[in-house]
């Protein structure tokens, strides 16, 4: 790629940020979200707040450390709304090369370890084929035939979660979140 298709990328990736930063709240969350954007591109593998904050900031690692496990863990920002601000910016470009043709409904397993990430439980994980300990995500996305662009998500809780109250208090889940089928 050329140094000219490098600008107009970085330049489209800034205003990208800047769409999702005017939707997340506070201003001292702009520096964060940029470098967790930055920081989900850059490493591979294994998506964690550590090779992140190294690559993000190696002069200063335990402190990049804390501020992206802060801006995580403590992100007061509604899904719902950066996922509209993403839908806003990008289905006018995937509109560009066709119509919207489909709606695509999925559940996504991430395999993990333990028990105490929110929603973890023996379940059916595609990922692995079978079932194991992991988390499930029920999606919606729309579709053509050269992109696809998720537009809904939201972390399924199976029985066991919905009906432990320490367990849901300890990690924040909503008196009023009931349980539900993925399909509901």
């Amino acid at each position: 790629m050329s140094g000219r298709g490098t600008k107009t990328s970085e330049k489209r990736f800034v205003a990208y940020l800047e769409g999702l930063a005017s939707v997340i709240g506070h201003a001292d969350r702009k520096a964060p979200l940029r470098d967790y954007c930055v920081g989900l591109m850059a490493c591979g593998g294994r998506k964690s707040v550590e090779p992140m904050a190294a690559v993000t900031a190696p002069e200063r690692t335990a402190a990049q450390h804390q501020s992206l496990l802060h801006f995580v863990g403590s992100g007061a920002w509604s899904d719902e709304k950066v996922l509209g601000k993403v839908r806003e910016m990008v289905l006018p470009a995937i509109e560009r090369q066709g119509p919207i043709e489909a709606w695509i409904i999925d559940d996504t397993g991430f395999p993990k370890q333990g028990r105490h990430s929110v929603g973890v439980a023996r379940q059916y994980c595609g990922q692995l084929g079978k079932q194991d300990n992991c988390q499930v995500a029920v999606s919606l996305s729309i579709a053509n035939h050269h992109a696809s662009l998720p537009v809904a998500y939201r972390l399924y809780l199976p029985k066991e979660w919905t009906e432990d109250r320490d367990r849901r208090r300890k990690v924040g889940i909503p008196a009023e979140v009931g349980f539900q089928t993925k399909p509901e």
